[in-house]
């Protein structure tokens, strides 16, 4: 009888994979896609800037792009990648466990995250979707306006990533408290996967309010209940509250998995450990817990207590002090080091300038009076986008660069990707400075049509943006181009010697020193081949 079976087609490896590994790829991979049409989106909203009025869109159109433009950012692109990418491929890797405690409900997560996405783009593309902004704000997400069956689908969509998103969390969580491998401790783990522990935390506890908040308007919508309409005795304000309860404390879930792999890259290349490694932890604790105690600062123009929202603006200044804490102990880390200005590197100390200016904004806004001025013009869709793009996207690549070689067994090439830094940090700088500028000089944001003299402005930063897009094609034809034809890494290619994700250059071969495929390498790594697999035998 014959014993032999076919080889298993690739697609379903990967279709109906379990392996943590194989996972944290397919997020990166999707949202990869989804940065790229959220990226079209934004120079298509910049574009139709470069005049005021109608320039070649509509303005319905262009407040889905707006719309669809920040939800594909924030909960298709930049969380997943962070979370569900670099979390499930690096974290069971760095605690020494096999995989996660809940593989099945891993794949689950991935597959309600597609699911997500493609409610939010189908009501999209149908031309069903409300304008609502990301923030769905009420009344305009409910049923007196302009929303149709788009605005349902977004609901939906929302309800699916959100389940990912805490099934996912609940994974983490379990998998660290009891998958990790004898001495392995709270007290030596890697900062990486303590901004993952934080952040799941952030994730299971700020989830369901979201879910809440949106249940809730679907039944104003579908079922005539008036939770935020005036009429009916609802208060559409509540809505902010409970949207904000979990939005503000979603931005430390897109921007501590970025710091802590910004916390694995810079000792690495300066030649020493990280400074204040006790104070770094308390650090990103701190931050979680005051994530939840600063929401109505996006609300003090809504007429709330004066009172409260003093008390407000006092725990968001507070909160930078562990967020300074951690630039300083970044700084500190690097200094007196023999830093090698490898890419990661310098995406990594990219990070941390741009963040600091992003943060350094958002001090500002903190101010009551200030932000009276500043909340709804382009000032604060600068702070942002210092935070988010300057901060988490700097984050991710300098993380991609750093852990290639690891996942794919080549190196990526080094001269394209400073070209990419240095491109990329001219235009990232040329495109939200200049929209510190249109604010400060009165241009709202959200807005189809502006004051005829900030033209010039106005096309300074579409002329920048257009530049920023372009440029992000040389990361993309590096990384495809490495996958194939890169230099073949060695096991430890950066020489780094206190992480656990990277092995010792005992327990696998060295291409470099004999004939093995970097497939072969990497299998011999994670030890699904033997030390030896590939090699010719010895005549």
């Amino acid at each position: 009888m014959d014993t032999h079976h076919a080889p298993t087609p690739a697609w379903k490896v990967w279709l109906f994979t379990t392996d943590h590994r194989r996972i944290g790829i397919l997020y990166m991979v999707t949202a990869f896609g989804f940065f790229i049409v959220g990226g079209i989106a934004a120079l298509t909203i910049r574009s139709e800037l470069w005049t005021p009025g109608p320039t070649f869109i509509r303005q319905t159109t262009f407040n889905e792009l707006f719309s669809i433009h920040g939800v594909t950012m924030i909960f298709l692109w930049i969380i997943p990648v962070l979370v569900g990418g670099f979390g499930n491929y690096f974290l069971p890797l760095q605690i020494g466990a096999k995989d996660m405690s809940f593989p099945r409900l891993n794949a689950l997560s991935y597959w309600l995250y597609v699911s997500a996405g493609s409610l939010f783009w189908i009501g999209f593309l149908l031309k069903d979707q409300a304008a609502l902004g990301w923030t769905g704000y009420v009344p305009l997400s409910q049923r007196v306006g302009t929303p149709g069956f788009g605005a349902d689908l977004w609901i939906m969509g929302f309800h699916l990533v959100g389940i990912s998103s805490i099934l996912g969390g609940v994974n983490f969580l379990v998998t660290v408290i009891k998958e990790r491998a004898p001495g392995v401790k709270f007290s030596n783990l890697s900062l990486f996967v303590w901004s993952q522990i934080v952040t799941a935390f952030l994730i299971v506890m700020a989830t369901p309010v979201i879910g809440t908040v949106l249940t809730l308007v679907f039944f104003d919508r579908n079922f005539g209940t008036t939770f935020f309409i005036p009429a009916g005795g609802g208060d559409p304000v509540l809505y902010q509250h409970l949207f904000w309860f979990y939005s503000h404390p979603a931005v430390y879930v897109m921007i501590l998995p970025a710091m802590g792999i910004v916390s694995e890259v810079l000792p690495r290349f300066s030649g020493q450990p990280i400074f204040g490694y006790r104070a770094m932890v308390y650090a990103m604790a701190v931050i979680g817990f005051l994530g939840f105690t600063v929401w109505a600062h996006h609300m003090f123009t809504t007429g709330i207590d004066p009172r409260v929202r003093a008390g407000f603006m006092v725990t968001t200044m507070t909160i930078g002090l562990p967020t300074g804490v951690k630039i300083f102990n970044w700084i500190g880390t690097m200094y007196g080091g023999r830093i090698r200005f490898t890419t990661p590197m310098l995406f990594a100390i990219g990070f941390v300038a741009m963040f600091t200016i992003g943060g350094i904004d958002g001090i500002y806004m903190a101010s009551i009076p200030i932000d009276y001025q500043l909340q709804d013009t382009y000032w604060a869709v600068a702070h942002i986008h210092y935070v988010l793009f300057g901060g988490s996207v700097l984050g991710v690549f300098a993380g991609i660069y750093y852990w290639f070689p690891r996942m794919t067994g080549r190196m990526m090439d080094e001269r394209a990707g400073r070209w990419h830094f240095w491109t990329t940090m001219i235009f990232l700088n040329g495109v939200f400075l200049t929209m510190h500028i249109t604010g400060l000089l009165g241009m709202p944001r959200r807005v189809y049509d502006y004051n005829p003299e900030l033209i010039g402005w106005n096309q300074v930063t579409t002329a920048f943006g257009i530049g920023l897009g372009a440029v992000q094609l040389i990361f993309f034809y590096n990384a495809l181009h490495s996958m194939r034809r890169g230099a073949v890494a060695g096991p430890n290619p950066w020489d780094v010697r206190d992480s656990r994700e990277w092995p010792s250059v005992k327990r696998a071969p060295s291409p470099g020193k004999a004939p093995v495929s970097a497939a072969v390498a990497i299998a011999a790594v994670e030890g699904v081949l033997p030390p030896d697999a590939g090699r010719k035998p010895k005549e």
